[in-house]
């Protein structure tokens, strides 16, 4: 399992991925999950995938095989709209579970999904996920933020802080404490953890951070936010109890700054 995040805001993408790679107990690894597809100046599309890890690595391999043959609908660096790099992951994942799919089913799941996000010249940025089966779904205003692999428990975080007025780095600090949360709940979640900041019309891939369970950012970040949940909830109110049958609670005033 895995865990992939993108999120789509105003001032450009947040895109982030773990690196650990499991195929049983004993069968433990840590691999690259996001692949960049980098034209500086004109384009930046990234790729984070999740699922069967032979399936992933054979449709990034086949993108970079084809990657400045300027075949017809089948290279990613001529690609006119990030919707056409959709269109081309999509097919390539048919491609690839076709040829392969039957072989592999009964040794385990040979499906994967990938998130698709960056930018080329003449549009804005955009974000795609893209399904087992090559269809896909896109971000919007109203959608701002997509996962893949194990997404549930860094999902509420995101529903709780992220906004349309979140910037990079508001976007960038919730994404890793998703992946907090994520890696404190499911063992098959783990760092290193590969994290791009891309901002709107900058065309480059130069902010792309890559965090070890030893980062010291990594771990004050998780100690902080422990101790402040810690914190915040010590001061919360305490339920109400019932006295001689009655249901009491007095909610306290809230200081105002």
């Amino acid at each position: 399992m895995t865990y992939c995040l993108g999120i789509l805001l105003p001032a450009g993408l947040v895109l982030a991925s773990d690196s650990r790679s499991s195929a049983g107990v004993d069968q433990i690894a840590l691999v690259n999950k996001l692949s960049l597809f980098s034209i500086p100046g004109s384009r930046v599309v990234t790729l984070l995938a999740a699922g069967n890890l032979a399936t992933t690595q054979a449709v990034v391999a086949a993108l970079r095989q084809t990657a400045g043959s300027r075949l017809p609908d089948q290279d990613i660096h001529t690609a006119q709209t990030l919707f056409d790099v959709a269109v081309l992951v999509g097919r390539t994942l048919r491609d690839v579970i076709a040829r392969d799919g039957d072989y592999v089913q009964s040794y385990g799941d040979p499906s994967a999904s990938f998130l698709v996000g960056g930018q080329i010249e003449g549009e804005p940025p955009r974000l795609f996920q893209i399904y087992s089966a090559g269809n896909f779904v896109e971000a919007s205003d109203r959608s701002r933020f997509l996962q893949i692999g194990e997404t549930k428990y860094g999902k509420p975080i995101l529903d709780r802080g992220l906004s349309a007025e979140s910037n990079l780095d508001e976007g960038a600090k919730l994404a890793l404490l998703s992946f907090d949360a994520t890696i404190r709940s499911n063992l098959s979640v783990e760092a290193p953890i590969d994290l791009l900041r891309y901002a709107t019309d900058s065309f480059s891939d130069a902010n792309l951070v890559t965090f070890d369970k030893q980062d010291a950012y990594w771990t004050d970040l998780r100690q902080r936010y422990s101790d402040g949940l810690a914190a915040l909830v010590d001061k919360l109110p305490s339920p109400p109890r019932r006295v001689d049958g009655a249901r009491l609670y007095r909610a306290p005033k809230l200081q105002r700054s």
